[in-house]
């Protein structure tokens, strides 16, 4: 999949959040909404962030090799999505644990990885 040209898609995203809220019925030139689809734009790019980045970059080599057997738990990792169904933002908790198999990968990658797929 070819990485989208995020500066590129925050002026159009803009553009579209300007036009929704106009189809909306608002004024988009009344003074709270007026930097309202720069926000918008802004939030959405957050929320969709994981689309940006490279699963190899994040994870930099950064498994090792264990002789431990015990399992591994990173717990409370906070997330943040959209549902794809209806573009509505959703967030919680989640925790992650493996037993490992002769490697292990550094614990604050775990955290990295779930904010790419989240």
């Amino acid at each position: 999949m070819k990485k989208p040209d995020k500066t590129r898609n925050q002026d159009i995203i803009k553009k579209n959040c300007q036009k929704l809220l106009q189809e909306l019925g608002e004024d988009t030139q009344r003074e709270g909404l007026i930097n309202t689809p720069k926000r918008m734009a802004k939030a959405l790019l957050e929320l969709t962030s994981g689309y940006y980045q490279d699963l190899d970059k994040t994870i930099n080599s950064a498994i090792f090799s264990t002789s431990n057997q015990q399992m591994v738990v990173v717990s409370d990792i906070e997330f943040f999505s959209l549902c794809e169904h209806h573009m509505l933002p959703f967030f919680g908790r989640v925790h992650v644990g493996y037993i490992p198999n002769s490697k292990v990968i550094g614990l604050s990658k775990v955290a990295r990885i779930i904010d790419v797929f989240s």
